[in-house]
Formats: C-alpha cells, structure tokens, sequence
C-alpha cells in the first residue's frame, strides 16, 4: 500500500516560509511609504527598498535568474532612470505639496480593487500548486527565456517604449525650463528700456 504524500500546511511553517513573510512586511511596509511620502526623492529611494525586497522574495522561491533580473533591470536601470529625470526636471528636494493631487481616497480604492483582483487571480490559479523550496531551482535561464521572448514579448517591448517617451520627456521640460530661465521676462525688458530713456533725455538736459 502506497501512502499519500502529505501537504505542507500553514501551520507549520519552515524556517524559508517565515523569512518570506518577515521580508513581504518589510517590502509592503516599504510600498506604502513609498505612495505616501512627499518628498520624490525619498520615494524613489524607498522604491529602491521595495523592488530590492521583491528581489529577495524571487531568491526565496528559488528563482535566482527572476531576482537578478529585478535587481538589474527595475533596481539597477529603472529607479537611476527615475532619479536621472527628476534631476533633469530640477525636483525639489523637501517636501512638495504639489506632489498630493488631493485624490487620495480615490487612489486608495482602485490600489485596493486592483490588489483584491490580484491576490483572487494567483490563489485562484495556484490553488492546489506548492513549490519545494528545498528542492533544486526551477527558475532556470532557458525556461524564463522562452516564456518571456515567446509569451510575454509585447509588454517587454511596450515597458521599453514608456521608458523611453519618460526620459525624451524629462529631457524636453529640462530644455523648456533652461530656455525659460536664460531670457529675461518681458516686463524687464520694458522696465530696462524705459529708464534708459530716462537716462538718455537727462543727459540731454544736462549738456543743454
């Protein structure tokens, strides 16, 4: 007699599943500050945080290429591209007030409508899936690869795209605001050829 193989449960975790969760309360602890926060710089430090957690969670789930990606491409070149714009556009470094649009509540109920609709959609797909965590690693190059240049190609391509036309904005509003600030406003220049006028008419007067 063959015995069933016994599920893991929830109410024995092991030691990778408590590091899991300590590490998603600090990267969701870090997402929140990172919406919150009104200082953008703080908030693209803090997205540092976040994404760099979300990278652990990938080496935790045994998918070491995943997390290495993460860290290359959303850490190493997504958040400096962030950066790089707003040292472009001249950000503020405090706190901005225009950085609250006043629609917080709003926000707040779509960010919570789309997460409900996530978590439903992976536990409704991953139901009966359980990953051996202390088995060899399943996220292999080649499998990653052909799952991404094959299904995933267009939203790869599209995520390029929205960086680009962000780093082309960044560049003009940059150029706009430089071009802005090199020319004098127009009531300076009226003001400046009105008193030499001035000057000019009571140096007459004065060799008269």
């Amino acid at each position: 007699m063959i015995l069933a193989q016994a599920q893991p449960g929830f109410l024995s975790p092991t030691g990778v599943e408590i590091a899991f969760l300590l590490v998603g309360l600090v990267t969701f602890g870090a997402a929140l500050v990172t919406v919150t926060t009104r200082q953008l710089v703080h908030a693209a430090l803090w997205l540092v945080v976040t994404l760099g957690g979300l990278a652990v969670e990938y080496l935790l789930l045994t998918a070491e290429f995943i997390a290495w990606v993460q860290v290359l491409i959303y850490v190493g070149s997504v958040v400096v591209l962030l950066l790089f714009g707003l040292m472009l556009t001249r950000a503020p470094i405090g706190r901005s007030p225009d950085a609250d649009s006043g629609n917080r509540w709003a926000a707040l109920t779509v960010a919570v409508a789309a997460a409900a609709a996530l978590v439903w959609v992976v536990v409704d797909a991953f139901r009966t899936t359980w990953i051996d965590l202390d088995g060899p690693a399943a996220g292999s190059t080649k499998v990653t690869g052909e799952s991404l240049f094959q299904n995933w190609v267009l939203p790869f391509e599209a995520l390029s795209v929205l960086l680009l036309a962000a780093l082309v904005g960044a560049i003009v509003l940059s150029r706009k605001a430089k071009a802005e600030s090199s020319s004098p406003p127009v009531n300076a220049r009226s003001v400046t050829g009105s008193s030499r006028n001035v000057t000019e008419s009571s140096d007459q007067e004065g060799a008269r």
